[in-house]
């Protein structure tokens, strides 16, 4: 009975060292976690302001400053990315026939190309700080035919 007795109380501080190695594994893990599911959001979010910015795009009268200014505020209120962080590029390539709009979306007609390319470094989204997928940009390209 004695014996049993020491052996359990020299079994104390086992849980503490073995949550003290286990402890920090299991938190990297679920940051981990975190950091990925949020890099999906912002991703799915990129995707859609570059559909609906194209949308936007190939209606008559669109301009290329108003589909820039739609994605940047469209980020700035689904995912609080400043606008300096975003980077918007808009290409007309032209229809058979039609002239050269000069990547001016005013200037495209009927069946030109019109692409809008929308990125955003992750670095500026993340909640979790360090190194994890800093430089990493996400971003998302649509393109449309002008109607």
């Amino acid at each position: 009975m004695k014996q049993l007795m020491n052996r359990r109380h020299n079994r104390r501080g086992a849980a503490l060292v073995e949550m003290a190695l286990v402890l920090p594994i299991f938190f990297g893990v679920v940051l981990g976690i975190v950091e990925f599911g949020r890099a999906m959001m912002v991703s799915q979010m990129v995707t859609n302001a570059a559909r609906e910015a194209t949308r936007l795009a190939i209606i008559d009268g669109s301009t290329n400053t108003t589909v820039d200014t739609w994605v940047k505020d469209f980020l700035k209120d689904s995912i609080n990315v400043a606008a300096g962080d975003v980077t918007v590029t808009i290409t007309v390539v032209a229809a058979q026939g039609n002239d050269d709009p000069m990547n001016q979306v005013g200037n495209a007609q009927a069946r030109d190309l019109v692409t809008v390319n929308v990125s955003v470094p992750f670095d500026k989204v993340s909640y979790v700080p360090g190194n994890y997928l800093n430089g990493k940009n996400l971003s998302a390209q649509s393109s449309m035919r002008h109607e």
